[in-house]
């Protein structure tokens, strides 16, 4: 019999991988405004995370998944370090924290609704304080990119993360606990069923990209 404890931090270690995987092989510029802002699905994981385990694990492995940025692929540093985990924790600890109080539809989406909000404000903030000195020029140039760029791209990426995980949530669910990654207790409760509201959000954001892209 594994131990509870070795069998959690073996789960939490895969999901930080497979988290890793998609900011490693899926970065995407979604804004021509700013295309060094560019769209990647690793809170899709982290978020699915949260859901399972709890706040403290989004906390977890979004540094995990961030040093190993760090240490790999990433090409802004500390900087952007502290940009990745205050973006992710941001979103997903307040969903996962509804989610854990009470798995209900009321919960998950006002969870996904406040994530969304403090993501975005928290994102404003630091782009205010940090873009001036990652992209070396004056503040009251970043200044309009708040508006035009930072703000549309966060709602974006959290309405596409929030559907998208919530598309997902089940069926990763279902094949970790038949590969006894985790319990049945770890999903039991909740009768969510969000898929058409899923749907509409992920389509919207979608054809809204395409719009402000010209391609539609």
């Amino acid at each position: 019999m594994i131990n509870p404890r070795t069998k959690k931090l073996t789960t939490l270690g895969m999901l930080s991988a497979l988290a890793f995987l998609m900011v490693f092989f899926i970065r995407i510029p979604i804004l021509p405004a700013a295309p060094f802002l560019k769209y990647e699905p690793k809170d899709i994981i982290i978020l699915i995370t949260g859901f399972i385990f709890g706040p403290l694990s989004v906390v977890i492995v979004s540094c995990v998944v961030s040093l190993v940025e760090l240490v790999t692929i990433s090409t802004t540093g500390l900087i952007g370090l502290v940009m990745n985990i205050l973006s992710t924790v941001s979103f997903a600890a307040p969903a996962a924290y509804f989610y854990k109080k009470d798995r209900n539809a009321g919960n998950v989406i006002l969870g996904l609704v406040l994530g969304a909000i403090s993501t975005t404000i928290v994102m404003l903030l630091w782009n205010y304080m940090l873009t001036p000195i990652f992209m070396n020029m004056p503040r009251e140039k970043v200044v309009p990119l708040l508006t035009s760029a930072i703000l549309p791209f966060n709602l974006l990426k959290s309405g596409i993360n929030a559907s998208l995980a919530l598309i997902l949530y089940k069926p990763l669910v279902t094949a970790l606990r038949r590969a006894n990654f985790i319990e049945e207790s770890s999903s039991r409760k909740t009768h969510f069923q969000p898929i058409f509201v899923s749907l509409f959000i992920l389509i919207t954001a979608v054809l809204f990209i395409l719009v402000l892209n010209g391609i539609i």
